[in-house]
């Protein structure tokens, strides 16, 4: 397979599921000045966190070119990263910003913008040797937050698991091989505005990340 990070990341123009390619089209002939592509993972690589969100949004990271970077959703993920110490700098919605990430990687399980922010599993299956690739591409990994159910599935399966390797639900946590996966609510406007993810309960997950990395030596 050669270098795992060599094959981590997307082509540009990547041609390999044909409705999001079309649906890039679509974006790129109405706003040519976006990034319009698959969103390149973001952050420390050597880092022992990875992110796994579930797909760029059209007007975040399809638009900057950063993962979670230009949505609602970025603003809590990137400043509970600020709080819990895995950033610094200053979050200000695009990618030249400044932000830096310590210890921590972000990605998406599917790297191009879907119609809709809902990929068909058949994009979902396309899309996850990248992130398997990425996985492999992480040295010193230890935990993985997954954002999301379709994300949680999607690390499992990257894993080489079956989907239901780990219960569903917001703060469930389970040890498999050298890694811990971290199930977390998917911090989109969505769950916040209707309180079925608060800051508090995001911010939680994290700091219970910070302190298995600190308390839980590598294998």
């Amino acid at each position: 397979m050669g270098n795992p990070a060599s094959t981590a990341e997307p082509a540009r123009d990547c041609p390999l599921c044909p409705r999001l390619v079309a649906y890039r089209r679509e974006n790129q002939a109405q706003h040519p000045d976006w990034f319009n592509g698959p969103a390149p993972s973001f952050g420390d690589t050597g880092g022992r966190l990875l992110v796994a969100g579930l797909a760029p949004g059209r007007m975040g990271a399809n638009r900057t070119g950063r993962p979670f970077t230009g949505d609602f959703a970025g603003v809590l993920l990137y400043e509970t990263l600020l709080k819990t110490d895995f950033a610094t700098g200053r979050y200000e919605a695009r990618s030249d910003d400044g932000l830096q990430l310590h210890d921590c990687l972000v990605s998406n399980v599917v790297r191009c913008a879907p119609p809709g922010n809902k990929p068909t599993p058949l994009e979902e299956a396309t899309c996850r040797p990248f992130l398997a690739a990425q996985i492999a591409a992480m040295p010193n990994l230890r935990a993985i937050v997954t954002l999301g159910d379709v994300s949680r599935r999607n690390v499992l399966r990257a894993l080489g698991h079956k989907a239901g390797a780990v219960e569903p639900g917001h703060g469930v946590e389970t040890d498999l091989g050298r890694y811990r996966i971290f199930n977390s609510y998917h911090c989109s406007r969505l769950n916040t505005n209707t309180g079925r993810l608060t800051p508090a309960m995001f911010e939680t997950i994290f700091l219970r990340v910070r302190v298995f990395l600190e308390t839980k030596p590598a294998p």
